[in-house]
């Protein structure tokens, strides 16, 4: 058992680190501060090949693993946070799941641009009435000749401001079984995006709104019964969550290292008050120990779909990690650390978006428990006291 990358492994994350520092790091901060998507880092990510690493190389990806993309998103997010999020777009959630069940038509029409960071895939899953619970999705699709006609709403879209396709969860008919998934280009008669709405992160969505919107057959990306696929590769989605939420974690925790190095207090620096140095160990035990799992996640995905069980885990412990120890690097920076000047709240505030994003962390305590236990908790009242 080797817990160490290994030399291609390391190579390539040295590259993408040099890449970053020369590229990246001179505007991360005013990256972060800044709600638009980044497109001009988006350009020079898929010029690195670091868009559509997971993708397979007959539909224009690079044919990696997971684990570089893991290995990506981590390095480029210790110089430029927001750096990070471009490389999720285009490795994790939605667009993994249409490069996995996309019909050849589809990806020569749309993943072109997609992996060459010109376009961006927005997901609608949550709706008003259905975040966790998304099998309570109301969003219907109504068969009419040659077309499905749409209607319904969608929230929390990340990338929706700007966004050019969306990949919408909808229901065919009643059921689980019932439920799959539709493509729909901006601008399509009766699909309508709202005004921006922000997250405490800074961070924007729009909320979608279909009314009698026609789409042709040829739009659907998985029919009735594609839930269980399209899980399958939220689950996926997971592994970039994690990645990103522990990344910013160990970055707030390296601005917090600096400064306990530098900053002089009471004559002599803070790192060598014992307070902050159990504080510092404390923050390494809880990065050091969720990495290992994330690696775990990300490694035996790679030999197939991912363990629901080992990417709940592992998003579970980066997400509380990467808060934590974001939110005690704010700490022992203070002022400094709370200020908009330094990377550090805005770490804080993302780290703690994604406690929700993407499977809260009690529904990931759900699904755990339910691997423990080997049976399923169903969270909703007996049939006979519904009303």
């Amino acid at each position: 058992m080797d817990f160490q990358l290994n030399q291609e492994q390391r190579a390539f994350a040295d590259s993408v680190r040099r890449f970053a520092r020369a590229e990246l790091a001179a505007d991360a901060l005013k990256r972060a501060h800044s709600p638009a998507f980044p497109w001009d880092v988006a350009a020079k990510l898929s010029e690195m090949g670091l868009l559509g690493i997971t993708i397979r190389e007959e539909d224009g990806g690079i044919g990696g693993t997971l684990m570089d993309a893991v290995i990506a998103i981590q390095e480029l997010a210790l110089v430029c946070p927001k750096s990070a999020d471009v490389v999720q777009a285009g490795n994790f959630g939605p667009i993994r799941t249409f490069a996995e069940y996309a019909s050849p038509e589809q990806k020569e029409r749309w993943l072109g641009d997609l992996l060459a960071g010109r376009n961006l895939l927005a997901l609608g899953m949550s709706e008003p009435d259905a975040g966790s619970a998304v099998t309570d999705l109301k969003t219907s699709a109504r068969e009419d000749g040659d077309h499905y006609v749409i209607n319904g709403s969608k929230v929390f879209s990340t990338h929706s401001p700007e966004a050019n396709l969306f990949l919408i969860y909808v229901r065919f008919a009643p059921g689980v079984g019932g439920i799959g998934s539709v493509l729909i280009e901006r601008g399509t008669p009766g699909f309508t995006v709202g005004q921006p709405s922000a997250f405490m992160s800074g961070e924007e969505w729009c909320q979608l709104y279909f009314e009698d919107c026609r789409i042709p057959k040829a739009n659907v990306l998985l029919g009735p019964g594609g839930f269980k696929k399209q899980i399958s590769g939220f689950n996926v989605e997971r592994i970039g969550n994690a990645s990103r939420a522990l990344a910013l974690g160990r970055h707030a925790f390296n601005l917090a290292k600096e400064h306990a190095e530098t900053r002089i207090q009471f004559g002599r620096p803070l790192c060598e008050f014992q307070g902050l140095q159990w504080k510092f160990a404390d923050m390494a035990l809880k990065l050091e120990s969720a990495q290992l799992l994330l690696y775990r996640a990300a490694t035996n995905a790679d030999n197939g779909l991912p363990s629901a069980y080992e990417t709940s885990i592992a998003k579970l412990s980066c997400n509380l990690a990467g808060f934590e120890v974001a939110n005690e690097a704010l700490q022992i920076m203070g002022g400094t650390g709370y200020s908009q000047e330094a990377l550090v709240e805005y770490c804080v505030k993302r780290t703690r978006g994604w406690m929700i994003a993407g499977g809260s962390i009690e529904i990931l305590k759900n699904r755990i428990a339910e691997e423990l236990f080997e049976r399923r908790f169903d969270q909703r009242p007996p049939r006979e006291s519904r009303s």
